[in-house]
């Protein structure tokens, strides 16, 4: 093998290597998950009394910021009825995660049903 193909093939695995360190560490820095941070206290939603009376229902999708201590620094609806949003933020707010390495970003579906 004369010296030019080595060089080539040395500089390819070195890229090759190179590119998945990159992708590893990406990977690592991304933020964990809802599977990854386990609840260590729930907080109910209080059902607005105006959704009570008008029998609404449903389910609203929370994207919450958790810091690493569990504490949850800003939770913020991102589906679901505007009249339970409100209520549904309010008591993500109030809950606790197991304390982990980082903070993290999870969502959160809250469902509302209406009780007779």
């Amino acid at each position: 093998m004369n010296s030019r193909k080595f060089i080539n093939r040395s500089y390819e695995a070195g890229s090759f290597l190179s590119f998945v360190l990159l992708c590893a560490l990406f990977l690592l820095s991304l933020p964990a998950s809802a599977e990854d941070r386990k609840v260590a206290r729930r907080v109910p939603p209080v059902y607005p009394e105006l959704a009570r009376r008008m029998h609404i229902t449903g389910s609203v999708r929370i994207s919450a910021n958790v810091a690493a201590d569990g504490s949850v620094t800003e939770a913020k609806a991102v589906n679901g009825n505007k009249m339970l949003s409100g209520a549904a933020e309010d008591a993500v707010r109030k809950w606790k995660f197991v304390p982990a390495d980082a903070p993290s970003t999870v969502d959160i579906d809250v469902n509302f049903e209406s009780v007779n």
